[in-house]
Formats: structure tokens, sequence, C-alpha cells
């Protein structure tokens, strides 16, 4: 067997596990999910998609099944390790901003997002639905601390900016919407 031959085939059957393990997450079977990516990390540790959706289909086990059998250090290597095999994905970032958000890493969700946002300019994509969705996140994330806390106040800033870029205005335009001019 040629060396170009069993590299097609790992790839096919790379192919074939990450079906397996989208459709067991489409099922609602995170950790046979987890297991099956796991299979394919372990075949091959430079495939960002494996890492992320293990990253992901851990989390969604943590927050749909209610298990806290993977610790969250885990979950975030795996986001992660996605992210530096592939910089430039934006679903990878917006996964582990989001996984941040949900696990109350507050700072660190805000820079994400913030990344997001930029990454999206550079890309020339649309992200407003997910800023103003983030935003409406972090609002009831400050919420269940302290909404008057000096350290409060620069998230609440950031999430009012993401809701208006989400809702598709600049700063300065929904300003001058505000104030009636």
């Amino acid at each position: 067997m040629s060396v170009e031959r069993a590299t097609v085939g790992g790839a096919e059957m790379s192919e074939a596990k990450m079906q397996q393990a989208a459709e067991a997450m489409a099922a609602g079977d995170f950790v046979a999910a987890m297991a099956i990516f796991d299979e394919v990390r372990e075949a091959d540790d430079d495939n960002a998609d494996a890492h992320y959706g293990w990253a992901d289909a851990a989390f969604m086990r943590m927050t749909i099944d209610m298990e806290e059998d993977v610790p969250a250090a885990l979950i975030m290597r795996g986001y992660k390790r996605a992210m530096s095999l592939d910089e430039e994905n934006l679903e990878y970032v917006a996964g582990f901003a989001g996984f941040c958000l949900d696990c109350g890493r507050l700072p660190m969700a805000v820079k994400e997002y913030s990344r997001l946002q930029k990454m999206a300019e550079l890309q020339e994509l649309d992200v407003n639905d997910m800023l103003y969705e983030a935003a409406a996140r972090l609002v009831e994330a400050v919420e269940r601390l302290d909404r008057n806390a000096p350290v409060a106040q620069p998230l609440l800033a950031q999430a009012l900016g993401w809701a208006v870029t989400g809702l598709g205005f600049t700063p300065e335009e929904a300003a001058a919407l505000l104030s009636g001019d």
C-alpha cells in the first residue's frame, strides 16, 4: 500500500468518523460523540475539527445533559487547541466565546467575542446576530452578579456596544437617534 493511498484512506476514515460524531451530537448522544471525536484526535492530533467537535460535545454534555463529568479546563483546552490549529475559523472562536460566557469567564468571553467581531470584519462576514445574542447573555451574567459593581460597568458598556452593532447601527448612529438629532 502506498503512502498516498494510506493518507486517502485515513482521510476517508476520518470523514466517516466525523460524520458519525455529528450524527451522535444531532441525536443528543454527547458521550458517544466525544468518544468518536477522541478516536479522530488520537489518530490525528492536528485535526482541528476533531478538537473543536470534542470540546463542543463536552460543552453540550455540561449544558444540556447537566453533567459535569468533564472538567471545564479540559473543554477549554479542546477549544484552544482547535483555534491554535485553525486561527481563522470564526466558528471555533464563537464556540469558545459562548463557552466562556456560559462558564462565567466574562472577561475572557468579552475578549473572544471582540476577537470574533474583528475577524468577521476582516473577512467581511456578518456576525451581528451573534453579537446581539452575546450582548443579552452578557447583561444576564452581569445581572446575576452585581450591576453596580465597578467591574460590571465595562462589561455592560461592551454589551451595549454589541447590541447596537447587532441591530445594525454604529454607536454614533444610535446616539443620534436616541438624542433626537
